[in-house]
This record gives C-alpha cells, structure tokens and sequence, in this order.
C-alpha cells in the first residue's frame, strides 16, 4: 500500500488528464475551472485507499473516484448559489465567475458526468456502483434542505443539525469508501461497515470544520477565522450554545446572526466570547471524539489485517486531528 499522500497524487495526475476541452465552452471551462481549484481531494482519496485495503489496485477505483469528486464539486456549485456564496477556495465562485444560469446547468452536467464515468465498469459492478451514487445523491440533497430550512426555522436542534451534516458531509465520504469496497468485491458485510465507518468519520471531520472555522491555528488559504459568524452560518457551536446559554445570552446570539455587518470584529468578539462562556469548543471536541471512537469500533469487526485497521484509523486521526 501506498501513504495517503501518494493516493492523492495519484489522483490528481489521473484528473489532469481528464479535464474536458470541447465546445460549448461556456459549460465545459466552468467544469474545468471548478475541478482545478483544488481541495483536500478526501474523497478520490478514501475511495483509492479503501479499494486497495480491500486489497485490489487502486487504478481499478480511478474512474469511481473522478465520478465521486465531480458530483461533489457538482454540489458545490449548486451550494455557492444557495448561498450566494462570491468565493471558493479564495477565487470567485462559478457563478460569479460566469453567471447563475451557466453555474446551474454546469453543475447539472457534471451529476450526468458522474454517472457517464461509472460506465467505465462492467455492466453488474456499474450498476452497484451507480446504486450506492444514487442512494448518496438524494442523501445529500436531503441535507441540503434541511441546510436551507435552518436557516429561517429559530427551533433547531443538535440531534437535527447531526442529522443535516450525516446526509450533506457524512454520506459523501461513507458512499466513497463503500465504493472502493465495491470495486475490491469484498463482502456485503464489509461494504457496509465501511460505509458506517465513514459516516462517523463524516460527522466527526464536519464537526472539526466547524470547530476550526473560529478556533483553528491560523486560517487557511481563501479562508478567514470566523468565516461562518460573519455569513451567519449556523454550525454545531451555535446549536450547541443554545441549549446551554441563559435566555438573555441566548437572545443576544439569536439578534447577532440575524444581522450582517461591514465590520464583523466586535460580532466575532461577542460571539467568541458566548461560546467559550457556555463550553461549547470543549463540547465540540467531546463529539468530534465520540464519534471517531465509533468508527474505530466499527473498524474491529471489518475483515481486514490489523495492519489496515492501522491505517484506517491513523488517516482518521490525521482528519479530525487537524488545526486548520
């Protein structure tokens, strides 16, 4: 087997050279362009690590992986509208870059795509394959208006807000993972666990996002500390606050992401300070841990070497261990 490092570089030679130079170009450069604007790639990646601990070639799984990374930067376009979102991964978003009605059919052609890349197999393994796409695509759409609805609806609750990022974040990389054990042909059983395993990988991963979106080390790049307070995006740390803070402070928070400012410095102040008064990154943290051990145990009755387990969990740690 190879270092995650290097299943990433492997996919990422492999996307070079399927980037799609044909007219019109209106819809074909923005599929270009979103698909260059990098990314951790974690989901090719998973799939090509999963496929080899199941122990067949991880060149088997690159089609599966391109399809699964295009229908994720699908959603990413159809997102950025949603949220009128100008920019990603620090440039400007499709739609910005064109416009909204060249940002929609873009990223419906690549959900087509998605599929067109899993007739690569043989007729039984495509047709798995697109089964467990498909069961993820309506999952993620299901998150995705749970999103929306939270955003107007004032009575949300953690066990909700799980449930929304399980389907939006978890179900991506679960299908990812499941994949790559569909194309080794291991078991139903393992199929499966993987697919749990991921899913609580998912929650855990979303869950550190939220977290280092205001706690991180330094921002990443196109990213800035507390992005998500001044979009008034509501996470975990939100959530989380409002069952514990006393109705005053609850109020307050409330009024603070019902508003936008020019100047979010004392909005990010407050907010901070709400938080860290109400425990909440120390209740993060607590999840985040919760459920990587869940998928550590779930890990114990796959059918693999321990030596695989190994690496399972070490890139598992690798995720929600992150500081930015």
């Amino acid at each position: 087997m190879y270092s995650t490092a290097q299943y990433t570089n492997f996919f990422i030679s492999y996307l070079e050279n399927q980037i799609i130079d044909k007219e019109p170009k209106n819809l074909y450069d923005p599929i270009a362009y979103i698909m260059s604007l990098g990314g951790k790639r974690l989901r090719p990646t998973l799939m090509l690590l999963t496929t080899e601990i199941f122990g067949t070639d991880y060149k088997l799984a690159l089609p599966a992986a391109l399809a699964i990374e295009v229908f994720h930067n699908s959603s990413l376009i159809h997102d950025d509208i949603i949220d009128e979102d100008p920019i990603r991964r620090g440039k400007a978003t499709v739609h910005k870059k064109w416009n909204t009605n060249i940002a929609i059919l873009t990223g419906d052609a690549m959900i087509i795509l998605t599929y067109q890349y899993l007739l690569n197999y043989e007729p039984n393994l495509a047709k798995d394959l697109i089964k467990a796409v498909s069961k993820m695509g309506i999952k993620v759409c299901e998150g995705q208006i749970l999103d929306v609805d939270f955003e107007t609806r004032q009575d949300v609750t953690v066990s909700e807000y799980l449930k929304m990022i399980k389907y939006k974040t978890g179900a991506l990389i679960a299908a990812s993972m499941k994949m790559g054990a569909i194309i080794s042909q291991t078991s139903e059983e393992n199929c499966e666990s993987i697919y749990d395993f991921g899913i609580n990988i998912g929650l855990a991963f979303q869950l550190q996002d939220d977290y280092l979106d205001l706690f991180g080390d330094t921002p990443t790049f196109g990213r800035r500390l507390g992005g998500d307070i001044i979009s008034n995006k509501k996470t975990y740390l939100y959530f989380k606050a409002l069952e514990i803070l006393a109705e005053s402070e609850k109020e307050l928070l409330t009024k603070l992401y019902a508003v936008r400012l020019e100047d979010n410095t004392d909005k990010i102040k407050t907010i901070t300070t709400l938080f860290l008064k109400s425990g909440v990154p120390e209740a993060t943290q607590d999840s985040i841990k919760k459920y990587t051990f869940k998928a550590s145990k779930i890990l114990d009755k796959i059918n693999i070497e321990e030596d695989k387990k190994t690496v399972l969990r070490d890139f598992a740690e690798s995720l929600i261990g992150r500081r930015v």
